[in-house]
């Protein structure tokens, strides 16, 4: 199983954009050094808490400053681009972080977004099928004509193909089956990014099941080890302290979500109850959030596993519910206990150290036995010597 981050990302709007941006940059520089895997960056114009819009000039800068973590847009919302456009840019981007990189691709997911651009919400997703259907095409670098309420292409061609020769193409799912059945029907990549919310946690076997039935469809192939799922958690070395690092800013956190979904999301008078609702009911399709120990989210993975029958990736949903240090102590719980038991990396390990452990009274033994025959060899030497001495004087 790989392992990265999903950054929305989530900055309160008391905290300087310079210095979030900043911060984000250097945590999945962090991750690279704790070798994640793969680090998301989303798109948002509205809302002031997910404050990148442009999830390329935010990964450029990123690929800079980091050495093999692989790079994902989360996700280029088709809705509001044109298909050329944002092909081209894609395939610079490709260039420049060396192959590393991931072109996800959603509808949009902020209603003001649309609203602001004059674009009817109900429209996003047909929108999204029209654009990706020409994205696909473009990207294998055909010419292409194409007309629809919203962009038209003529004879438009790429005059520079990504670096990558195929350029892997994920499909954001949520909880209707829209992105599932693209994702099959283009055969890529599937991104849950709801997966732990109930409705989504409830959708995730189905969702892979109209995927492969989609992919079978249009005669293309899936591969469950290019899914990935994303959720929300904060964990520490004891569930205690990953309650308390958590009244850095959780609290924050559920008033932007009633301030930006209305009555969806409750309104909760402190922190104890923040984090009840939070691992229960969750928020919305932020998610069920996991908080307390390694172990703990080792289960919490293994659950998601059971429900869907498995898959390929899991990114932590990032927020800034705890402070900047226990944010960083938390991925570096999972790097140092987490991934070792998905990723089987240890497994020699324990049987070498119960093996080396029987038979220590023979290896001391042995060992011993060997630093005594360098002593009587040492000292035979020396009387050799002392005698050889002794009849010459």
């Amino acid at each position: 199983m790989r392992f990265g981050a999903f950054f929305a990302p989530f900055h309160n709007d008391r905290t300087s954009p310079t210095f979030a941006l900043e911060r984000d940059l250097d945590l999945i520089r962090w991750l690279d050094q704790m070798d994640f895997d793969e680090a998301w960056i989303g798109e948002h114009h509205s809302g002031a808490y997910e404050c990148i819009a442009s999830p390329e000039v935010f990964i450029a800068t990123a690929a800079e400053r980091t050495r093999h973590i692989r790079f994902g847009t989360g996700v280029s919302s088709l809705s509001y681009h044109q298909p050329l456009i944002l092909a081209d840019r894609i395939a610079q981007l490709d260039h420049q972080t060396r192959g590393r990189l991931i072109f996800g691709v959603g509808p949009g997911q902020l209603i003001a977004d649309a609203y602001m651009m004059g674009v009817d919400p109900q429209r996003l997703r047909e929108r999204m099928g029209e654009s990706l259907e020409v994205l696909v095409r473009l990207l294998r670098g055909e010419t292409v004509t194409a007309k629809t309420h919203w962009f038209t292409l003529q004879e438009a061609r790429m005059h520079i193909l990504p670096y990558q020769a195929e350029l892997e193409i994920a499909v954001a799912s949520a909880i209707s089956p829209s992105g599932a059945r693209l994702a099959g029907q283009y055969g890529a990549a599937m991104l849950s990014v709801a997966a732990s919310s109930p409705q989504g946690f409830k959708a995730l076997a189905d969702h892979w099941g109209i995927c492969e039935q989609k992919a079978e469809e249009y005669g293309q192939r899936v591969n469950r080890d290019s899914w990935r799922v994303v959720a929300p958690f904060h964990i520490a070395e004891t569930r205690e302290q990953a309650r308390r690092d958590l009244e850095y800013g959780l609290m924050d956190m559920f008033n932007y979500f009633h301030k930006f979904g209305g009555e969806l999301f409750p309104q909760v008078k402190d922190l104890d109850e923040a984090i009840e609702v939070w691992c229960t009911g969750g928020l919305g399709a932020f998610g069920v959030g996991l908080v307390g120990t390694p172990d703990d989210l080792v289960a919490h993975i293994q659950k998601l596993q059971e429900q869907s029958g498995g898959f390929g990736a899991f990114l932590s949903l990032a927020h800034n519910a705890a402070g900047y240090e226990a944010t960083k102590k938390s991925y570096e719980l999972l790097a140092r206990y987490v991934m070792p038991h998905f990723q089987h990396c240890n497994d020699n390990r324990t049987p070498s150290l119960e093996w080396a452990a029987s038979n220590a009274d023979r290896f001391m033994a042995e060992y011993m036995g060997g630093i005594q025959k360098a002593i009587d060899s040492h000292e035979a030497e020396q009387r050799e010597k002392q005698a050889k001495g002794a009849k010459a004087s």
